[in-house]
């Protein structure tokens, strides 16, 4: 099959399935995860990126390409989680830049496109490391360039393009000795690789179901048009029972369903027994009505006007959404420095708020928080300046690209990677110096804390020379496993051990769900008989997945 071209229609099935493929494939993604915690996440964290983008892409039944390239750039822009997602994020940024403007892509097109996705991709990570989703994005870009100077057949190219993919994917190993020990390949390059395998299965021909619910309070795509009820092609959702008076079979309920076809879409028409339940969205309802009597007598007629429902609809949003920011600043004082940090369990919640922090996002180490998530958060806070604590080093970037999208407000996001860090860098948030000192000061103190994490391993591995089987308990430390064991008190006093220094003060232990008081407050003892010079506080914090979080300053 040659195809020299792609319309806005034919992108929009290939996303759709790369969207599907990912999906399907999200679970095996994130087992390749190097550490072998229960929290792997970069295939959730990619599927519910370019879902987001899906649901956006989804709501287009005839895309143009400009229309079709904002949509994908900003549901995935909005929706991007974790470091994966929001990278993906970047290149299809990158990629619909180039293709906004053009009626159809052909392999000049596409070449230039997926260099200026790699490109975007690349400039959006601060220290770009090679063997992960960028050196995968980036081989086959310039595989691409390649390719299409001897072809014009988008298939035959993206094939080869491919095949190339999978060969640089293979190699990330040997670039990152940590995959090459834990025997896996880059888990995020694996997940670009489904939805690019996904989206050439789309060009193919084949054909994806894809299930997209929208999302609870997600924002309208900024299209910097008004929504136009043009979109709906068929303006009258139009429902009935038919009561069956003559022979209803096979090749009759065929010719029904293929005569509704003609006149709208959104058929459902289901036969039981005596009854043929229908619904169809049509311009014309009484055609439908009037092939629906040929069969027998009607009942349970419904005829809405779906125009006049979406006008409506869209003037109850702006209400409520008027309503809702008028409440909120009246009931939150404006002020000169507010606060939003990421949290999980009900315990660090209080903790944070304690501490002084307006808004807590729930998310971090089992569901990294998207971008839209922080937009929220920071829209939430009545201040001129807005410290962000990301708290996990896989929600820095999506904290930054909120950042970047506030117009109304000063985001600093100060770069924490763990729950620790975020609360040594609000303790010591200083009045009466600037924002920029703050935030420098924030950074500095934080250098002096060692974290801590203990949970469980989820297979067997090998990670710094040390063998790890499923189920034992790992202490992580900020730079890699501390301590192994089977017991989890055990395993947390290994860790602790090997985080104290000369110049320790303070250990200050968070306990998880998973964990019991008595047991919490027995290790505490312990560690306090250990190291009878240095401050114990042992508090609650609630968080799934890991026991305990561990400070050390």
């Amino acid at each position: 099959m040659v195809i020299k071209t792609i319309d806005a229609q034919m992108l929009r099935k290939m996303f759709l399935s790369g969207a599907a493929r990912i999906e399907s494939k999200k679970e095996w993604i994130n087992e390749l995860n190097v550490f072998p915690v229960p929290d792997g996440d970069t295939g959730t964290n990619m599927s519910m990126t370019i879902m987001s983008a899906a649901r956006e892409v989804g709501q287009i039944d005839k895309p143009a390409m400009d229309t079709l390239a904002r949509a994908i750039s900003q549901g995935a822009l909005r929706g991007a989680r974790g470091n994966s997602g929001v990278i993906l994020s970047q290149l299809f940024r990158g990629f619909t830049r180039e293709i906004k403007d053009v009626k159809v892509i052909d392999s000049d097109i596409l070449t230039l496109a997926m260099q200026r996705a790699a490109e975007t991709a690349y400039k959006a990570v601060m220290k770009p490391k090679e063997g992960t989703i960028l050196t995968v994005a980036k081989g086959m870009a310039d595989k691409a360039l390649e390719v299409f100077e001897e072809t014009d057949d988008i298939a035959e190219g993206l094939k080869q393009v491919i095949e190339y993919g999978d060969y640089i994917l293979g190699q990330t190993p040997e670039m990152l000795p940590v995959l090459k020990q834990a025997g896996v390949v880059d888990s995020g390059g694996q997940g670009l690789m489904e939805v690019v395998k996904g989206a050439y299965e789309g060009l193919l021909g084949k054909e994806v179901e894809l299930t997209v619910q929208p999302t609870a309070g997600a924002r309208p795509i900024l299209s910097g048009e008004p929504i136009d009820t043009a979109d709906i092609r068929f303006g009258y959702c139009t429902e009935f029972i038919v009561m069956l008076e003559k022979p209803y079979g096979q090749d009759t309920e065929k010719e029904f369903k293929k005569y509704l076809s003609s006149i709208g879409d959104s058929i459902v028409c289901v036969h039981d027994e005596d009854i043929v339940k229908v619904h169809v969205h049509t311009n014309d309802p009484g055609l439908a009505i009037q092939k629906g009597l040929s069969y027998g007598s009607l009942t349970s007629m419904k005829i809405d006007n779906m125009r006049e429902e979406h006008h409506e609809r869209l003037i109850k949003d702006a209400e409520k959404l008027a309503k809702a920011q008028a409440e909120q600043q009246e009931e939150t004082p404006h002020k000169p420095v507010g606060f939003v940090s990421v949290s999980a369990g009900e315990g660090l919640n209080e903790i944070f708020k304690g501490l002084g922090v307006d808004h807590v996002i729930e998310g971090g180490q089992t569901m990294n928080p998207s971008t839209e998530d922080v937009l929220q958060g920071i829209e939430k806070v009545h201040a001129d300046t807005v410290f962000v604590f990301p708290n996990n080093k896989n929600i820095i970037l999506a904290a930054e690209q909120a950042r970047d999208l506030t117009t109304d407000k000063k985001v600093i996001v100060i770069p924490s990677v763990t729950i620790p860090q975020g609360i040594t860098a609000i303790i010591n948030y200083m009045d009466g110096i600037s924002d920029e000192e703050n935030a420098e000061h924030m950074r500095q103190e934080m250098a002096h804390v060692h974290s801590g994490q203990v949970t469980y391993a989820v297979r067997d591995t090998m990670i710094d020379d040390i063998a790890i089987s499923q189920g034992d308990i790992m202490g992580i430390g900020d730079a890699g496993i501390l301590a192994v064991g089977k017991d989890i008190n055990a395993t947390t006093l290994d860790m602790i051990g090997r985080m104290i220094d000369e110049d320790s003060e303070l250990i200050s232990i968070y306990y998880g769900n998973d964990v019991s008081e008595e047991d919490a407050e027995k290790l505490a003892a312990e560690a306090q008989e250990r190291y009878p010079d240095l401050e114990i506080e042992l508090q609650q914090g609630g968080q799934p997945v890991y026991y305990y979080f561990v400070s050390v300053e």
